[in-house]
């Protein structure tokens, strides 16, 4: 004997009913023996409730209700029956909700509805579907026979939520079942008190039902077929990548349905659990799928975790106080008080200090908890043995469940970890001695971000999804858009590296996708968007969708984005940047950022500050972590100055090679931009920073080589008319170099914590005199490279190899989040 149940989503609609027939008449066909167990349409119970609260607040708007109810189990009737057998059913359909038509206008005359009377109104939902369905089987040639479960299951008379009894009901379904070759259609959720009263087994009931008259008749098993594909990791409401479980105990399955998982309703498992039947979740729609089987088999062998599930919007509560230490018949006292106002503890955590003991409970009874403690202990309190009860809010349960946990040591260690890179404190720890699951206390804003962050750490480990908010999508911005869309698919498949850009900004317009906006047609969708850009919004739209794993990409120059760093990082989210501002700004606020990322846990990357995509930054780096010294940093860090030099000789002028550069956009629109070293001393500033130093801008010293008239030139024409003059001297410059077999460059330098910027000419024994083109040169002079130092040298502008760098930085935090 199997017992089957289908729920409220699986018998909606019609065609719904039609496709579990024909899963019917496969297990007849078979020969098996089973019996079905049948809730109401979906949606029928909430319009159940909603119209005889309507009643007893006197309002007949329950009545189009009514009628749609009515409506909808004829057009049922008349989509599933043929003529014949049509008219009969509807009679007898008329006659049940003539029967609730009264029942509702006498809730509306006398203003009340009982629990009793409730639990009368809502058996109307399953009564009339069980029975609709009994009789489309018939039709479909099998033999069914309509059987209500009052008769057969027997209770108290706590309406609302009864407690069966089992003797008598394992008695009566027994008998009925012997006596009834049939194949039984039972309504669930429904059941009766000794004198016949109509009572329920509370919401989600029809699994109960299920498993009562499994456990009556030893069933061979039981199958709860619903809308999805068994039990899955995780809500996949707040997880998209959830998927189902193909087996797991019967005590990770009550673990996971105490902590939210809607398939399964805790007690349908007790019966089940009690008599060792195995149980089947499987999908209505899908009914080839195996689904999840939940028996009393462990596998030593699987997955540590099997699921991870939360309690939304909890309170916490806390007894804490040096007069608790060592004392005995505290939290006998503590709970004995609670137990008796009636309130459910969710949750339970004590230090071994004995200093504190917390509590989780639903928000609507935390303040009557809160009294009732502060009542039980008033003495304790008054004489300073213990602290006024602490209560916090808005918070959630996540627990992490599994009974193979124990086997495995670091389970707790990728919990904790996952949830701190990603920003989530938490408030309390709790795990029971069975190591059956692992649960943390934490901010209720952090539940979906601590549901997929910790769902990547235990099932998808081997993929780590990123997600991307970009400001900037002109040249670099665009470029690296079109670098991660060209290298999806290898970083997906090779480096297993999923990289969701989410929002994107530009000057004028900005958007958002959870699901990851369209790289194909990004420009188009940014355009066409309806929400103007407002750096502020776009930064409190990116901490309110609050995701996991999130990165903030910076490809502007902007001074008033690069003032949001500082919320960025302190809301746990990453930063990448090629925008020097905020790291060459005053050093309290560089050192301030660093603090704050170092703090939260997070990256704060700039390689692209210095040298594009060059390793210039990551280098130093690696060479002060491993204890060598630097003596002296020299580079050429403007590609813009580096191209002017290079190739400034006897066959071009000074001012006409200036005009090539800024036409071939490599000078700001106002070369004396570029001339009077303003970037090259970000740049430095950074350098030295990063090497230990505290460096203002005013610490650097800037050897000005433009004459007074340049710096006076109120107009680009008249800049260049200034410069041409001043050809001349420049020529003179260049040839003193050139009698001297030496080059002119402009030269940052870093030595004994002073910082300068000049123009030197260098011989052929230095590094710089064989520079080309616009390239950038640094070089490293430390106690480990001081004969030969380490020179690091390549394009230090342009697109492509900026937006590289962003890009490596992108997957190096990546990899710092796995």
């Amino acid at each position: 004997m199997k017992v089957l149940k289908f729920g409220g989503s699986s018998v909606a609609k019609p065609e719904r009913i039609e496709g579990i027939i024909e899963i019917l008449k496969s297990y007849y066909s078979r020969g098996e023996k089973f019996a079905v167990v049948f809730s109401a349409f979906g949606g029928v119970t909430d319009s159940l409730i909603e119209m005889a609260k309507l009643a007893a607040d006197g309002d007949d708007a329950y009545k189009p209700i009514l009628d749609a109810f009515c409506e909808r189990h004829n057009d049922a009737a008349k989509a599933l029956l043929n003529n014949d057998m049509q008219q009969n059913i509807l009679v007898e359909l008329k006659e049940n909700q003539e029967t609730l038509r009264s029942l509702l206008q006498g809730i509306f005359l006398v203003r009340e509805a009982s629990p009793r009377t409730m639990d009368y109104v809502l058996s109307f939902g399953e009564r009339n579907s069980a029975y609709l369905i009994a009789q489309a089987l018939k039709q479909n040639g099998i033999n069914a026979a309509y059987l209500d479960a009052r008769r057969i299951i027997k209770t108290d008379k706590s309406f609302g939520s009864a407690i069966v009894n089992f003797e008598s009901s394992d008695q009566k379904i027994k008998e009925h079942f012997s006596q009834n070759p049939d194949i039984q259609i039972v309504t669930g959720f429904v059941s009766s008190s000794r004198g016949g009263l109509t009572t329920t087994l509370g919401r989600g009931g029809s699994d109960y039902t299920a498993s009562i008259i499994a456990a009556a008749l030893d069933a061979e098993c039981i199958e709860i077929w619903t809308d999805v594909d068994g039990v899955l990791t995780a809500d996949p409401r707040k997880v998209a990548k959830a998927f189902p479980i193909k087996s797991m105990t019967y005590g990770e399955a009550m673990e996971m349905s105490h902590f939210g998982a809607k398939v399964i309703y805790p007690p349908t498992l007790q019966p089940a659990l009690k008599k060792n039947i195995p149980l089947y979740i499987k999908n209505t729609f899908n009914p080839e799928n195996i689904g999840t089987l939940v028996s009393n088999v462990e596998d030593p062998e699987g997955h540590p975790v099997k699921g991870i599930s939360s309690i939304s919007n909890i309170a916490l509560l806390t007894l804490q106080g040096g007069g608790m230490f060592g004392v005995p018949g505290i939290a006998a006292r503590l709970f004995n008080s609670l137990a008796q106002a009636g309130i459910n503890i969710i949750l339970i955590t004590q230090g071994s200090s004995e200093h504190s003991i917390s509590f989780a409970v639903k928000p609507e009874v935390a303040e009557k908890a809160r009294r009732r403690v502060e009542k039980e202990f008033e003495n304790e309190r008054q004489a300073g043995l213990i602290d006024p009860i602490k209560l916090e809010k808005q918070l959630s349960v996540v627990a992490i469940i599994g009974a193979n946990m124990r086997y495995q040591p670091g389970i707790a260690a990728r919990l904790f970890q996952a949830l701190g890179k990603n920003g989530i404190n938490c408030i309390a720890i709790a795990q029971g001695s069975s190591e059956l699951n692992v649960s943390v206390v934490i901010s209720q804003d952090n539940e979906s971000k601590a549901l997929n962050s910790l769902h990547q750490a235990f099932f998808l480990s081997d993929t780590k999804e990123l997600h991307l908010f970009m400001v900037g999508v002109g040249l670099i911005g665009g470029t690296l858009i079109k670098q991660i869309k060209e290298q999806s698919e290898y970083l997906k498949e090779q480096r297993s590296l999923e990289i969701k850009v989410v929002g994107l900004a530009n000057s004028k317009k900005m958007i958002f996708n959870q699901e990851g906006i369209n790289l194909d047609n990004w420009k188009e969708s940014l355009t066409s968007s309806e929400v103007n850009s407002n750096i502020p919004e776009f930064v409190e739209q990116m901490k309110k969708m609050n995701l996991s794993n999130t990165i903030f990409i910076d490809n502007t120059a902007n001074d008033q984005i690069a003032n949001y760093y500082e919320s960025i990082l302190d809301a746990s989210i990453s930063i990448s940047t090629p925008n020097k501002i905020a790291t060459s700004s005053s050093y309290l606020q560089y050192q301030r950022l660093q603090t704050i990322a170092k703090k939260r846990g997070v990256q704060f990357k700039y390689e692209t500050n210095v040298g594009a995509g060059l390793p210039v930054i990551t280098t130093l780096n690696d060479l002060i972590n491993s204890g060598d010294q630097i003596i002296k940093i020299e580079g050429v860090l403007s590609g813009s100055l580096s191209f002017i030099f290079n190739s400034f000789n006897e066959t071009i002028s000074f001012s006409e090679i200036v005009g090539k550069a800024r036409e071939l956009g490599y000078t700001e629109p106002d070369p004396r931009i570029d001339l009077n070293g303003i970037d090259v001393r970000r740049k430095l500033i950074i350098l030295a920073r990063e090497s230990g130093y505290a460096i203002e801008a005013d610490d650097v010293e800037i050897e000005n080589i433009l004459p007074k008239a340049c710096q006076e030139a109120d107009t680009i024409d008249a800049l260049f008319a200034a410069l041409k003059d001043a050809d001349p001297s420049f020529d003179k410059l260049r040839n003193e170099a050139s009698a001297n077999n030496k080059r002119l460059r402009m030269i940052a330098k870093l030595e004994n914590g002073k910082a300068s910027i000049g123009l030197e000419a260098v011989d052929d024994t230095h590094p710089f005199y064989s520079l080309s083109g616009s390239d950038n040169m640094i070089i490293f002079t430390t106690e480990r490279y001081k004969e030969r130092p380490l020179v690091i040298r390549g394009p230090g502008a342009g697109a492509e190899v900026t937006a590289a760098g962003v890009f490596a930085e992108i997957i190096s935090i990546g990899n710092f989040l796995s």
